[in-house]
């Protein structure tokens, strides 16, 4: 089940989307500010955001640049009232996937939603080499050998470096990635992770001595 942060800072409105779209078949966490919504998306991972622009204490703009900073590339739709186009190339800019503008049509959204997530989902398998590794499972299989012993925080790591395609990920955005803000990092366990994903890619996965790591495409 698809799980939403929903930050609608109108109660009704947010209210409203809510019974919506869980009538639909997602589940749904909501927030009226953005200091809750900021609170939620390091706890927990969404599979998208919807975000109101104009909300108390700071835009919606602002909270998806703190995320996408942090290393959060979750799929964003904003819910907007502006009409101006400066606003809507700004929201572009910031790193957001779609922008409605209020007053929003509820059978279009969920369009949307859909369209997004199956636009997250379609690479759900990626072929490296004689590996194949399975996004939504995260698992890694030789063939159609399922390789146990890789965890999935291992996984999670190499889909990380591989959706880099090619470029260093640094030691802090891995730490991001892998760990909630109220969970200790260690860049011990980084090491074995790593480790762990070199068995299978030897010649693939480079350390950048005090930078971080990155993956040679095969």
């Amino acid at each position: 089940m698809p799980k939403i942060l929903l930050l609608e800072d109108d109660k009704l409105f947010n209210e409203t989307i809510e019974d919506f779209l869980e009538e639909e078949g997602f589940e749904l966490q909501t927030a009226l500010d953005p200091y809750s919504a900021l609170e939620y998306a390091y706890e927990s991972r969404f599979d998208l955001y919807l975000f109101d622009v104009n909300l108390p204490y700071e835009s919606g703009f602002n909270l998806l640049e703190k995320l996408r900073i942090s290393g959060d590339d979750t799929p964003t739709i904003f819910l907007t009232s502006r009409e101006d186009k400066a606003s809507m190339i700004e929201g572009f800019k910031i790193g957001a996937d779609d922008y409605m503008k209020k007053p929003i049509d509820l059978d279009e959204l969920l369009l949307r939603v859909e369209a997004l997530l199956r636009r997250q989902t379609r690479a759900d398998k990626i072929v490296l080499g004689s590996y194949t590794l399975d996004c939504n499972a995260k698992k890694l299989y030789h063939g159609d050998i399922l390789l146990a012993s890789v965890t999935t925080k291992s996984i999670e790591l190499l889909l990380l470096l591989v959706s880099a395609k090619g470029e260093v990920v640094s030691g802090d955005k891995i730490a991001t990635h892998l760990w909630h803000v109220n969970e200790e990092s260690s860049t011990g366990a980084i090491r074995v992770y790593i480790a762990s994903l070199k068995k299978y890619f030897p010649k693939n996965i480079e350390n950048i001595r005090g930078v971080g790591y990155r993956f040679i495409p095969l």
